[in-house]
């Protein structure tokens, strides 16, 4: 017995204990080589490496179809096309304002383009395309390339449409009216008349157009009528006097919504330029809150059917309810057309305690509160005139501007 025999817990090879020999193998027994690879091993290695390339394979594919297919994605898709000039004929009405995409869709609608997308494409890729699509009616063909489309659609000798200008009285777009439609003269304003209930016109107009004939350009077919482009002006100046709440700002102004576009109409006869036309909304509100006469030239001239700079003492004693020199307060109608921006002064007028105003020169407006200045400025336009050989003679302390206290 030997002393590991009395050292309980140390067993062969625990820490201090002495290592046994291996059992030498039986005589004769082949003794087996410490270098031979297992053969059930190679296989499993050889396995995974034909797994792993097949993965790689499959993953590498499905990398190269993903890549493919995103690089396809990010190819605008072809839009469908024809080819030449087309053939056959339609017309086809831009309105005024409209974007591509609505005239795309007016063309596809009748026949014209293939697709919206060939055409937006054509428009979008051509400098000369920006901003030239003018308002009005196009002969065009059947089945044409976007190309040709939009070449027959830029160029403005095309368009067949009517422009009102800001501005403009009844009268006169009654003229333009039959003019355009090749009508005898009075076919438009008998049309107003007989026929103003399907205009659209509100309650309180009391079927006088005026104020309501709003200037833009309006599209003209073979069978458009008077009645049709009156309703469209009509519909338009609706919409423009429905902005911001016009309602509620005619209250705080003081006024009726119709007594909102007879101050725009005013606005637009007065003001010498659009930068100018929120003062002289204000001049008119001022003046109507202290009760002071407007005296506007411009509602004299509407009275006598005429424009002119120059206003007689004589003039300012007309005897007419639109002789705002005798008469307090509004004309009773609108006195014109009013575009956008008039409309917009006389919704948002300029903050200001100005009285009195008078545009000595072109793009010389003064504006002032006070009576003494504005008749110095009243002479200094009076005797600018005069040094003027073909010029009339001097006009009333008022002359384009509100004067008398």
């Amino acid at each position: 017995m030997t002393d590991q025999d009395f050292l309980p817990g140390l067993t062969p090879g625990h820490l201090g204990a002495p290592v046994l020999e291996r059992e030498a193998p039986p005589p004769g027994a082949p003794r087996p080589r410490p270098d031979a690879p297992d053969p059930h091993r190679r296989r499993n290695g050889l396995a995974c490496a034909l797994t792993a390339f097949a993965l790689v394979a499959v993953f590498g594919g499905i990398g190269v179809t993903g890549y493919t297919w995103f690089q396809r994605q990010r190819r605008p898709p072809a839009a469908a096309d024809y080819a030449g000039q087309g053939s056959g004929s339609v017309q086809v009405s831009v309105p005024e304002g409209a974007g591509l995409s609505q005239i795309a869709s007016a063309l596809v609608r009748n026949g014209v383009v293939a697709s919206s997308l060939a055409f937006t494409r054509a428009a979008k890729g051509s400098a000369a395309a920006a901003g030239r699509i003018q308002p009005g009616t196009y002969t065009l063909k059947q089945k044409m390339s976007a190309a040709a489309a939009l070449s027959v659609l830029i160029d403005p000798a095309n368009a067949n449409g009517l422009t009102i200008p800001e501005g403009w009285r009844g009268y006169q777009i009654y003229a333009a009216i039959d003019k355009k439609l090749k009508l005898p003269d009075g076919t438009t304003q008998k049309a107003a008349k007989e026929q103003g209930a399907e205009l659209g016109l509100p309650d309180f107009a009391n079927g006088s157009p005026e104020g309501y004939l709003f200037p833009a350009t309006y599209a003209v077919t073979d069978g458009t009528t008077p009645l049709d482009l009156l309703k469209q002006m009509v519909d338009r100046a609706g919409k423009e006097f429905s902005r911001d709440d016009a309602n509620v700002v005619a209250q705080n102004l003081g006024q009726s919504l119709y007594g909102l576009v007879t101050v725009a109409s005013m606005v637009q006869g007065e003001a010498d330029n659009t930068e100018d036309m929120g003062k002289v909304a204000r001049v008119i509100y001022n003046r109507l809150a202290k009760g002071m006469p407007l005296q506007l030239d411009s509602t004299i001239n509407y009275a006598l059917g005429r424009s002119t700079l120059n206003t007689t003492v004589t003039d300012t004693r007309l005897d007419s309810p639109y002789n705002t020199y005798l008469h307090p307060g509004l004309p009773p109608s609108p006195i014109s057309n009013p575009g956008r921006q008039a409309i917009m002064a006389a919704l948002d007028p300029t903050p200001g305690d100005w009285l009195y105003f008078v545009t000595v020169k072109p793009g010389d407006t003064r504006f002032t509160d006070n009576y003494d200045v504005h008749q110095r400025n009243v002479a200094e336009f009076n005797a600018a005139r005069a040094a003027k050989p073909s010029s009339p003679g001097p006009g009333t302390p008022s002359t384009q501007g509100a004067g008398r206290p």
